[in-house]
């Protein structure tokens, strides 16, 4: 959906920014997946700088969510293109969070096959979706995601 205007490339870089929040924040769902096959982690590696960061400052994700929302889906002075891709790369995040607490409410009654099970689904999700998000914001599209970009039509003016 390219007809709400013309994207420069400054504002593909900037929409595609926003998704390692959701990245950074699913990883800990691949941990599964990264003892089984250690090769994996080599995708991962240039990571390292924003996985130090985020854990060296408290509420840092806390932190950058607020940012995110406040100074630039609510700033109409920047493109609808990032605000669309920012307000959905939260939303993203915010179903990570609701994913977390139904596994750690499950992870005491489910056995370990059920919960590698359903972490690796959660981390292969948000892997493909934001391989999917990226390149579609790249290309300067609106990366529809279902649900989730009817929920960011209606936050995004």
């Amino acid at each position: 959906m390219t007809w709400r205007g013309s994207t420069t490339v400054q504002d593909r870089i900037f929409a595609c920014l926003p998704y390692l929040l959701p990245l950074l924040d699913g990883l800990k769902y691949g941990r599964y997946l990264f003892y089984q096959f250690p090769p994996l982690k080599l995708i991962f590696i240039p990571l390292t700088p924003l996985l130090q960061i985020e854990r060296e400052i408290p509420f840092f994700g806390f932190i950058l969510f607020l940012a995110l929302f406040l100074m630039v889906v609510r700033n109409n002075n920047i493109s609808h293109f990032i605000r669309f891709n920012t307000m959905q790369a939260i939303l993203l995040d915010i179903v990570l969070i609701l994913c977390g607490l139904i596994l750690s409410i499950l992870g005491t009654t489910l056995g370990g096959f059920i919960l590698e099970t359903l972490s690796n689904m959660i981390f292969l999700g948000i892997l493909g979706s934001f391989i999917y998000t990226v390149v579609q914001s790249a290309m300067g599209r609106y990366a529809e995601i279902p649900t989730i970009s009817d929920a960011v039509y209606m936050q995004v003016r």
